[in-house]
């Protein structure tokens, strides 16, 4: 990758890359330059860059690329400009969306265009194929093709954006922002699933910050404004999980925002708490959890009565009325009787922990916890007032159901009162904060209730009922539901009752040994009986008789009652005692399950690690795969294989195929159309070698006799041909002789001027010649006067560089020097600085003795070249200046030798020959001085030099 000196270098490099459409190149370009140590500190530029390099990501649908730049980013200007960072950010969840819209709007323009009335004349073939094997309608197969890449993208745009805003003190609002928007877009979309991985995303997050409480941006939730985004965001996610109807979800949401109130140890702000108490209702509800429904809407009650100043008194009886009625659907009994011990226990830690969240007391301790139930309930109800705000039918519903006791009128007395109550409801105008009230859905569980009351006061008069009276009497219900009801009744011990289908009647109460009434019929009888004997005989009379009879009667009762006292209390040491072992016993089979839940649970976790690694691979592998598979869809389509041709079956896009399975496809294919075309051609010529043979034979007796007639008219045509060129000869031919002899008289005039020319041009050639020479010598004569001007100038200016040099070594050295001394524990170093500076001397030695020597080479040279004599004008001129024969070698040997080696000898004698101005390397081969001046001639061989100018 290629390095720029400066950002905005590497930001016109990408601009040129992206018009060009490389936009792989320029999004690697940015990347680079983000991820660069040596770009660290912020500009505009690199806001400008991260602007260009979001657009790149967005269009190119690459969110991991976004994510590793979003990161660098925040570091590049975490302290300096995160305003830059929140900008950047804003934009590149505009540009996600924007797609997203886009895409779905093109869908639905798409199932528009494909909504017409001849589905036959706007179906093409492949779509129908397609249709049929794919087994989808046309908008859900362009929902996947264009709108789910787009949204994926989105979601994984809200993701990057949690991720690198999180635990930042700096950026909370953007946070919270972006928290809302994913809230929103789940709503939107009925993204279930991933509505379920924000909220466990932003739950850790939370989790991170208490954990993790050094980081030093993280932010501070005892702040006000930090702790109102935290509650805002919590009670926006609690509202979409009620919308998209996850109540599980719902009630985690609750949770989150007890336990933020319990970390600050505040509680929100009333308006707020009407919505959770509200949403808190409608969970218990959908769970049918009635009697925590109850306290909710009590808890809603009280806040709209304390803090809603403008709640009217229609609006207020309308919502004590859905408290009431939501206290009388709880159950009149207790669910869990006869339930083990450990589950009383769980049950008993839950209720704890919804009366927690039902009280919201963000300091409750375990002393102060209360228990729900029914009765208490109602005795807050009592206490609050809220009997005093509801409606007259339900005061009377309450009355009859709860005091009043009638066996047999009750169901009557109620069900027009339910049907009262069930027109009952609708949308409080001044409470926007609490949801609509339908009093019709406690119906069903009133109608529940008084089944059960009406069994409850049966049971109490009779003994014995049929089972049609009984039917009457409850006219909501069938038989078999009041069966249903009654057997839940029975189980929590709420009924004693029997049905006999054989003798179609009811027994109530319960015959068997353990009940209350077998088990005290004795002393019952023997009451029974003692009235009696008192009514027939008269005590006093009775107590003589008996002090006769039994004159120790006392004392065997008081010794009775005694041995009876002992034995019960061994009875209830002995229960004591087996109740304490089955404690135990429990306690050491909840101590076993716990353990191997603990081992099951590090089992599982282990588990999970392995698959979320696999899944880790996978999904690596998956990626492999599909940008092998879009490499192979683009050879596809270079290579026109999607192209559908006749009796070929075409490849479906969708299909499982590999980049090599798809190259082996793309060569067959190929070979395949190639025999076809051999074959065709081979065909072609056949039918053309016999349309040619058959054309030929018809032809062949008509060519021969046209040939005939031809030869007969061109054999007359020659012979005339031939007579006409031989009159036109014979004409030319005397014409030509007549213009000879004119011509014959002027053969003497024509020799006498052609020499009279010939004498003029030798003059004019050989002045010329004098010229040119003159010249040549004039301009040797200058330009020697040049070159040794600049050559002294070079020397001087050398001589000077070479002084200023010395004197730097100099004061380098005594620096050098006076650093030793006072650096003296670096012996080392000056040690290997001594070395080097020997090693640079002994370089600096044998390359002035190879200077010397090429100097001597050079200089036996020149002196050689100046002793030999001269054979032509060109080397007397040489003789005659030495520097410039020493110059110019080529001129005495007639060859062309560089430039770098003719001014060899002037640099080994420490002058430097400037070139000349205006000359070219053809000049210096070609031309030598002349010693008269004038212009040199220009010789392109030895034999041409001997020769001289022409």
């Amino acid at each position: 990758m290629a390095t720029f000196a400066r950002p905005e270098n590497a930001l016109k490099r990408a601009e040129e890359l992206i018009n060009v459409g490389q936009n792989q190149e320029a999004l690697e370009t940015l990347h680079s330059l983000l991820t660069s140590r040596r770009y660290r500190a912020w500009t505009r530029t690199h806001e400008k860059i991260m602007f260009k390099y979001v657009e790149l990501c967005v269009d190119m649908r690459r969110g991991r690329h976004a994510k590793d730049g979003l990161i660098q980013y925040r570091g590049i200007c975490q302290q300096v400009n995160i305003t830059s960072l929140e900008e950047v950010i804003k934009h590149f969840m505009q540009l996600s969306t924007e797609k997203a819209e886009n895409a779905r709007n093109q869908a639905e323009a798409l199932e528009e265009a494909l909504d017409v009335d001849d589905l036959e004349a706007d179906k093409r073939p492949e779509d129908l194929m397609l249709s049929y094997v794919t087994g989808e309608k046309g908008k859900e197969r362009s929902d996947r093709e264009l709108v789910t890449p787009w949204f994926k993208f989105l979601w994984e745009t809200y993701r990057t954006v949690l991720d690198i805003l999180r635990n930042n003190s700096r950026l909370e609002a953007l946070y919270a922002m972006t928290a809302h928007r994913a809230f929103q877009f789940c709503k939107q979309y009925k993204r279930t699933t991933e509505f379920r991985r924000l909220c466990e995303m932003i739950r850790n997050h939370l989790a991170n910050l208490n954990k993790y409480r050094d980081q030093r941006d993280r932010p501070d939730l005892s702040a006000p404004e930090s702790l109102q985004l935290y509650v805002d965001t919590r009670f926006e996610q609690l509202k979409v999980a009620t919308e998209l109807e996850l109540w599980q979800e719902a009630f985690r949401s609750i949770e989150d925002i007890f336990g933020l109130m319990c970390m600050v140890k505040k509680t929100p702000k009333p308006s707020l708490m009407v919505v959770y108490y509200s949403k808190l209702s409608e969970i218990f509800l959908r769970s049918s959890s009635h009697l925590n429904h109850a306290y909710a809407w009590l808890k809603l009650f009280s806040l709209q009565k304390s803090f809603n100043k403008n709640l009217s008194q229609k609006d207020l009886q309308l919502i004590a009325s859905s408290v009431v009625l939501a206290a009388l659907s709880v159950p009149p009994y207790d669910c869990l009787y006869g339930a083990s011990h450990l589950e009383l226990e769980n049950e008993k830690e839950r209720s704890f922990r919804v009366a927690n969240l039902i009280a919201f007391d963000v300091e409750s301790k375990l002393e102060n916890r209360e228990v729900l139930s029914r009765s208490s309930l109602f005795s807050e109800l009592v206490a609050k007032g809220v009997m005093n705000c509801v409606t007259q039918e339900v005061k009377d519903l309450y009355h009859i159901l709860e005091h009043e006791f009638l066996p047999l009128d009750l169901a009557l007395k109620v069900q027009p009162l339910l049907t009262k109550i069930s027109k009952l409801g609708g949308k409080l105008a001044s409470a926007s904060s609490v949801p609509e009230v339908q009093l019709s859905q406690y119906v069903p569980s009133l109608e529940k209730l008084a089944a059960l009351r009406v069994l409850q006061r049966v049971s109490q008069v009779y003994q014995t009922m049929n089972i049609d009276s009984l039917s009457k009497i409850i006219p909501f219900f069938d038989f078999p539901t009041v069966e249903k009801i009654s057997v839940d009744a029975v189980k929590s011990n709420f009924l004693a009752m029997k049905v006999d289908y054989r003798k179609g009647a009811i027994f109530f109460g319960n015959k068997s040994l353990d009940s209350e009434g077998l088990r005290n019929h004795l002393s019952a009888f023997a009451e029974s009986l003692s009235k009696s004997r008192v009514m027939i005989h008269p005590p006093v009379k009775r107590i003589s008789k008996l002090g006769e009879t039994v004159p120790d009667l006392v004392e065997l009762v008081e010794k009775e009652h005694k041995r009876l006292l002992a034995r019960k209390s061994i009875i209830e040491k002995r229960k004591e005692e087996q109740e304490r072992q089955l404690l135990e016993k429990e306690k050491e089979e909840e101590a076993k399950r716990l353990k191997q839940q603990k081992l099951t649970e590090d089992a599982e976790q282990k588990r999970l690690a392995n698959e979320f690694e696999l899944m880790k691979i996978k999904r690596r592998r998956d990626e492999i795969e599909a940008r092998e598979l879009a490499e192979a869809q683009a050879l596809l389509k270079e290579t026109e294989i999607f192209t559908k041709k006749k009796g070929k079956r075409p490849i479906l896009v969708g299909e499982n195929l590999t980049k090599q399975a798809l190259l082996d496809l793309a060569v067959t294919e190929k070979l395949r159309e190639k025999q076809e075309m051999e074959k065709k051609l081979q065909k072609l010529a056949k039918n053309m070698d016999y349309l040619e043979r058959a054309k030929r034979e018809d032809s062949a007796p008509l060519i021969e006799a046209a040939f005939q007639r031809r030869l007969v008219e061109e054999a007359a045509l020659h012979e005339l041909e031939q007579q006409r060129e031989i009159d036109v000869s014979r004409q030319r031919h005397s014409g030509d002789l007549e213009e000879k002899r004119r011509l014959s008289r002027m053969s003497e005039n024509r020799v006498i001027f052609q020499e009279r020319v010939l004498i003029r041009r030798r003059a004019e050639f050989d002045r010329t010649k004098a010229e040119r020479e003159l010249m040549i010598s004039n301009v040797l004569l200058t330009r020697k006067e040049k070159r040794e001007a600049q050559r002294k100038m070079i020397y001087f200016l050398k001589t000077e560089e070479e002084r200023q040099k010395r004197l730097h070594e100099e004061e380098e050295a005594r620096k050098l020097e006076e650093m030793a001394r006072r650096k003296k524990e670096e012996a080392e170093r000056k040690a290997k600085l001594d070395e080097i500076a020997e090693k640079q001397r002994q370089r600096e030695r044998e390359l002035e003795e190879k200077e010397k020597q090429r100097r001597d080479e050079l200089l036996g040279r020149s002196s050689a070249s100046a002793v030999a004599p001269p054979s032509d004008p060109a080397a007397a001129a040489v003789t005659q200046h030495p520097v410039e024969a020493s110059t110019a070698p080529a001129a005495s040997t007639g060859k062309y030798v560089p430039r770098f080696k003719r001014g060899g000898a002037a640099e080994s004698s420490g002058t430097q020959a400037p070139p000349p101005e205006n000359d070219r390397w053809r000049n210096d081969r070609r031309t030598a001085p002349v010693a008269g001046g004038g212009p040199r001639p220009t010789w392109s061989s030895s034999k041409e030099r001997e020769r001289g100018p022409r």
